[in-house]
This record gives structure tokens, sequence and C-alpha cells, in this order.
């Protein structure tokens, strides 16, 4: 099955999955939500588009974790003060005057993720891999002002999806060594599969099916999460392997 490898790295990240009212957190690596909607931004897709919504969340992804970066959390404080002499500040529910807002944003600071989406569809990853090189709208990783590193879309590949992930190379960066732990891999289980006995298998309610503000709407998947050592490439790979692999 075809495969559409990202890499996803920049100074900040966040991918929230349970954000509420005043606290926007992160998960520990991409969301299906988070990714759906950078793919979407490539595309041009507007919010209410369900029908490509849902053709973007049926890609089956997997997460590599090549770095699990550092968790950091800040505040920011809407309203307050006042414009042109009257007051300013968030418009309440119920439509009643403004009020100051202090909410808690969580991110990840320099990490680094390698994600594969997989389809037999493969009309669908060319066309997704074209946009990324062009994108409709800026590329940003779980929120605005978070810029992807580029390049960020490494191609296409035809082999299965935990293949790639295990086999493709780890980036060290200078006098780095690899994780002696090895890297954390996040799958996502297709329809009736079961977990080893030894994986970690969770619910998620991070796939999206509207991103209207009016009708946002997500559903469940499953994901499992188990370690693999670090692949590193061979010393004088042959030409083939290297042009097919990027390295």
């Amino acid at each position: 099955m075809p495969v559409l490898l990202l890499r996803l790295r920049g100074p900040m990240q966040s991918w929230g999955i349970e954000s509420r009212f005043t606290h926007r957190d992160t998960a520990r690596e991409p969301s299906k939500s988070g990714v759906v909607g950078l793919l979407g931004a490539a595309l041009g897709m507007r919010r209410d588009d369900r029908t490509m919504i849902e053709c973007l969340a049926g890609l089956r992804m997997g997460v590599r974790v090549d770095r699990e970066g550092q968790f950091a959390s800040d505040f920011h404080t809407a309203g307050g003060g006042a414009i042109e002499g009257r007051p300013h500040g968030v418009a309440r529910a119920d439509g009643s005057g403004g009020a100051v807002v202090v909410s808690r944003r969580d991110y990840l600071q320099d990490a680094d993720f390698l994600v594969a989406l997989a389809t037999p569809e493969t009309a669908l990853l060319h066309r997704l891999d074209r946009a990324l090189a062009a994108p409709a709208y800026p590329l940003c990783l779980g929120r605005r002002g978070f810029m992807a590193t580029l390049p960020l879309c490494l191609g296409t590949v035809d082999t299965e999806l935990v293949e790639v992930l295990e086999q493709w190379p780890w980036q060290a960066r200078p006098g780095e060594s690899p994780p002696a732990e090895g890297l954390r891999l996040v799958l996502e289980l297709a329809a009736g599969a079961t977990p080893g006995p030894e994986e970690l298998c969770e619910t998620r309610w991070d796939v999206p099916v509207c991103f209207s503000h009016e009708e946002r709407e997500y559903r469940q998947r499953r994901v499992l999460t188990r370690w693999i050592p670090v692949p590193v490439p061979p010393t004088r790979p042959t030409p083939d392997t290297a042009r097919r692999r990027g390295w």
C-alpha cells in the first residue's frame, strides 16, 4: 500500500485533543485532527467540507517520535484595558459585556516526528504531495503561529506503513547519539485489528468530522504504542536505495 511521509518538526508544536475553554492542551505527538487540518490547509479545504474531511480522515496514520521534545506551558490574557475610551474584553456566551480571560497554553519545544499516511488511493497521495509543496494556506504545526520546518513532505513510498516507520533512517544532529531506549511508535489500529499482549492500546477522540465553528464534531479511533530500535542508514548506501529513500 502506498504511503505518504511527512516530517513535522519546528521550534514549537501543539496538538490539542482535549482543549476546553481556557486550557489549550497538547498531546505528546501529532493528533489525527491536527494532521488532517494541515492537509486541508494545503488543499485550500473549507472548514465545513465534510466530504473532503472524511476522505482525509480515512487515511491510516502512524507516527514515529524521533525527538520527544520538551513540554512547556504559558499564559495568555485576552481583554482588559480600553479601546477608544470603552472597556475592552471577551464577550460572554450569553452575549453580555466583556471580561478579562486568562488561558493556559501547552506546547512542545524542539520535537521531531515522522508521520506516515497510508491509503490504496495513490492518486490522493500524489495530490497531497503536490499540495504540500505549494499550499493554499500557511502550514502550521497545530497552531497558527507554529510554522513547520521545511521540507515538510518527504514524498511517497510503496511499502507497508509500519515497515517504513521502522526502517526510515533516523536523522542525528551533529554530535548526537541515538536514544538508548529506542523510538516510540503510535499506530492507528485498522478496523478489526487486535493489539499484541504487551502493546498499549487507547481510544482517542481526535478524528474530525467537521471543523466548522458552529458544527465542530469528532469521532474516536484506537491507537497503540510500541517501541522500536533506532533505524540508522548504512555507511555507504547504494545509489538506488539512497534515491528511493531520500538519503
